[in-house]
């Protein structure tokens, strides 16, 4: 994939695993619906989580962006996480994400419903910018016949813009 193609993948998908270091043992993996800001991707979470946590403690994670459609094929962004505590860009984002979720844009009559949300959870906005991607080109068995010529090879690292 070239830089167009990688940033219109992510355009086009909506969940990824989200990684971060823990402070002991192995990084921790979560699932994640996210959105795109400019080069940004968005995502919301809950000051408290683990995932805020981490950021504070080192902003550098990843994001594993997820084709919904079967054979999986994916995309490893690398990032630098920021956190904003804003509680109107944290209500903001829950109607995005709420909208994802449900497949269509949410009126604002749910506005205020999620705001109460944003502020019951301390709801925060993870704002990841992309500086470098990790591709490992897919390689799908749909019939017995691809097998016949399948190859892999090693992933590149490639830079996000």
């Amino acid at each position: 994939m070239n830089i167009e193609e990688r940033r219109k993948f992510v355009e086009a998908h909506r969940t990824a695993v989200f990684g971060y270091n823990r402070k002991a043992d192995g990084p921790s993996l979560s699932v994640v619906y996210y959105v795109m800001d400019g080069d940004d991707l968005l995502m919301s979470t809950m000051l408290e989580r683990g995932k805020a946590k981490a950021v504070r403690r080192n902003p550098k994670v990843s994001l594993c962006v997820l084709d919904e459609k079967w054979p999986l094929t994916y995309l490893l962004v690398y990032c630098t996480a920021e956190i904003d505590t804003d509680i109107e860009a944290a209500t903001e984002m829950l109607m995005k994400i709420a909208g994802l979720m449900a497949g269509e844009r949410m009126p604002e009559t749910v506005r205020e419903n999620l705001r109460k949300v944003a502020e019951e959870e301390k709801r925060v906005v993870m704002r990841l910018k992309p500086y470098e991607t990790f591709e490992t080109p897919p390689r799908h068995v749909r019939k017995p016949e691809d097998t016949k010529d399948l190859t892999h090879w090693l992933g590149t690292t490639l830079p996000w813009k």
